[in-house]
């Protein structure tokens, strides 16, 4: 591409988004579709609820022998992390449903399993979504000083080792966010150190206590009284850790990896949505069964861009975000398989904890 060729694309990024959106609204306009999941979202959570209670009510009260007690709560570890993607995550972007009070309940399933939705729609929707990999704002990059996850952040001897280490880190990284850090939130007013304080009404005060003493119950208490608390806690290891390594290695698949660009300055430079394109990576795309099952968080440049909008839709807007990177020549960042993706990830850490 010419130098001026490239200047002329750098002027017109700030065109990139409304073309983009005029497109994307022309898709649903013309097509007569919600942009919400709606029926088929219904159903698909629906199967998931279904199965994750079943799981739960097989280790608990039919106390299977151990090597399939491990491989079903280890199934279970998964079907959390679906639910996460699926239900949660949607109801919490409001594109579940138009009905706001099914959106809500959505939410809350995120507290069913033992986090807080009040404090993850500040931390993702507004932290992640606005400031996506920018260090010290985004804080889903932020675990120092365990590891090094952008070039901004302090480099450490240990680190050399992070491209080993963060299958540890990442497993224990549920059951870390549902017993610390969402109580660091809670008792410091913050979500982030860089936020300003938060104040939670009495309604919100009353739904994190009373649903963490739920999820307490109900996932070791009541197991410890049915099956002992050693089964009970290796269960339950086992389920948390799954569940915790699942859902990061989707989000770093997304966001940590190689080809992503990492911006050294504070703040969103230039257009947002040029900023959303180049700090995100898609990953297996054509695989059906795998974006049923990551609730389509395997598009997250099409998610990123349009949070609103159901990932039933991102296939199907995929094509007009691509098509329009082009035009605009701004590089859409894609890998062919979750392994090719899964090395460029550790590719990256071993970098980032090398130099």
């Amino acid at each position: 591409m010419s130098s001026t060729a490239g200047e002329v694309a750098r002027m017109d990024s700030t065109l990139f988004f409304k073309t983009l959106k005029d497109k994307v609204d022309a898709y649903f306009e013309n097509n007569k579709l919600s942009r919400a999941g709606e029926y088929r979202l219904l159903l698909k959570s629906i199967f998931q609820i279904l199965t994750a209670v079943s799981l739960y009510v097989v280790l608990v009260f039919f106390t299977p022998p151990w090597w399939l007690a491990l491989v079903l709560a280890a199934l279970l570890g998964v079907n959390f992390a679906a639910l996460g993607f699926n239900v949660m995550h949607e109801g919490g972007h409001q594109s579940f449903s138009h009905n706001k009070w099914i959106n809500s309940a959505a939410g809350y399933v995120l507290n069913i399993l033992g986090g807080n939705i009040y404090f993850w729609k500040v931390k993702h929707n507004v932290n992640h979504h606005t400031f996506t990999s920018i260090d010290g704002l985004d804080s889903d990059i932020n675990v120092e000083p365990f590891m090094r996850l952008h070039p901004n952040q302090r480099l450490l001897k240990a680190h050399r080792f992070q491209h080993i280490y963060f299958v540890v880190l990442y497993g224990i990284s549920y059951v870390v966010w549902v017993f610390y850090e969402d109580f660091v939130k809670y008792f410091t007013n913050r979500i982030a150190p860089h936020m300003k304080p938060m104040t939670l009404s009495i309604k919100e005060h009353l739904i994190f206590w009373i649903t963490k003493i739920m999820y307490v119950t109900l996932l070791i208490v009541v197991p410890i009284f049915f099956v002992g608390w050693l089964k009970a806690m290796i269960g339950f290891l086992v389920m948390t850790f799954v569940c915790g390594l699942f859902i990061s290695l989707v989000f770093q698949l997304a966001h940590v990896v190689e080809i992503n660009h990492f911006p050294c300055e504070k703040k969103v430079v230039g257009d947002w949505a040029v900023h959303q394109v180049s700090t995100t990576a898609n990953f297996d795309t054509s695989n059906k069964a795998l974006s049923w099952l990551l609730g389509g968080l395997n598009f997250q440049i099409e998610h990123h861009l349009f949070p609103k909008v159901s990932h039933i839709h991102y296939s199907a807007i995929s094509k007009l975000v691509k098509e329009t990177c082009h035009d605009f020549e701004i590089a859409y960042h894609e890998y062919g398989t979750m392994f090719s993706a899964m090395a460029s990830h550790v590719r990256y850490l071993h970098k980032m904890g090398a130099c």
